[in-house]
């Protein structure tokens, strides 16, 4: 196929998806869906929505302060990511190389970690561990949360969670532009997070490449650095977003300005369901905490036309 072809595919893909309303806002629910009307209005059309103040009731949006932690918790050891600059999984340059970096992984107790989070000028620190950590290192908290609330979705999904997540930082922790193989149902328990999406179909205004990946560590002097991540002595690349959608370089990457990035900041009670491949990047006010299900997502139909997208585009 001529790429002048591609590119008209393109840009009738775009042109088309404005038209039918395809993506092109975040639904807002004052009470919780049914199962049906889940499926039928968010799930099936591949659409985001939020669910305001779903989890409001739950003991965890009333109780969870620092305080209440730290009395509940103890000095339990927990573990940290930290970065000089906030982007854990991110981009940065070093001798004027862009990598994509990994946060350096630690071990401190909670009292320390809430300390360092108000510490504005030192390292960031964030709770961050996507391995169902809540599940694992947080049982003591599991009473907080009543996961039943999200029957609808959990209903719709036929399946349970593949992992539920436990998220606290500042101000200054940032989750750069990504996807995710998952449905996503992201509950805020305290304070606020501002999302910026993006859906599938605008593939092609956002611009990635593959990057030599490297993890922060720390020298004699405490001052941190990029160490290339090698395996079995070659260098390790990771494909990631190029953009800051915060402080788009429409210079470099032109098409992004074809974009349409769609804004909603997230209070605490309520509840985003953010569909697979959708792209998002999150910021968040200060000591802000959440809970998240992530549920593997249904390589159908849909999952082919996006790879095909990535192809073409790549």
């Amino acid at each position: 196929m001529a790429q002048s072809q591609i590119e008209a595919a393109i840009k009738l893909l775009l042109q088309e998806a404005e038209e039918l309303s395809i993506g092109g806002q975040i639904a807002e629910l004052k009470q919780l869906p049914t199962p049906l009307e889940f499926a039928r209005d968010y799930y099936a059309k591949n659409a985001p929505v939020v669910i305001r103040k779903a989890v409001a009731h739950w003991p965890a949006v009333q109780k969870w302060t620092p305080d209440y932690l730290l009395n509940k918790l103890k000095d339990k050891i927990v573990d940290v990511a930290v970065t000089p600059n906030g982007y854990a999984d991110g981009l940065a340059t070093q001798d004027g190389k862009e990598y994509f970096v990994l946060p350096l992984e630690t071990q401190m107790p909670l009292s320390e970690l809430l300390q360092r989070l108000d510490d504005p000028m030192g390292a960031v620190h964030y709770i961050q561990k996507q391995n169902s950590n809540f599940s694992l290192d947080f049982p003591e908290l599991a009473e907080d949360i009543l996961p039943t609330d999200l029957n609808f979705a959990q209903q719709c999904f036929a399946k349970d969670p593949d992992a539920v997540n436990f998220w606290l930082g500042d101000e200054r922790a940032i989750t750069s532009m990504h996807k995710d193989p998952y449905e996503n149902l992201y509950c805020v328990v305290a304070g606020y997070k501002d999302f910026i999406l993006l859906p599938p179909h605008q593939l092609c205004c956002v611009p990635r490449r593959r990057y030599e990946t490297g993890v922060y560590k720390l020298n004699s002097n405490g001052q941190y650095y990029i160490e290339p991540f090698l395996n079995e002595g070659e260098p390790q690349h990771t494909e990631w977003v190029s953009v800051d959608p915060l402080s788009p370089d429409l210079g470099a990457y032109p098409q992004y300005a074809k974009a349409r990035p769609l804004r909603v900041r997230v209070h605490a009670g309520d509840v985003l369901y953010l569909p697979n491949y959708w792209f998002h990047h999150v910021s968040q006010s200060h000591k802000c905490i959440a809970i998240n299900f992530w549920y593997d997502m249904e390589y159908d139909s849909r999952y082919c036309y996006y790879r095909m997208l990535e192809q073409l585009t790549s």
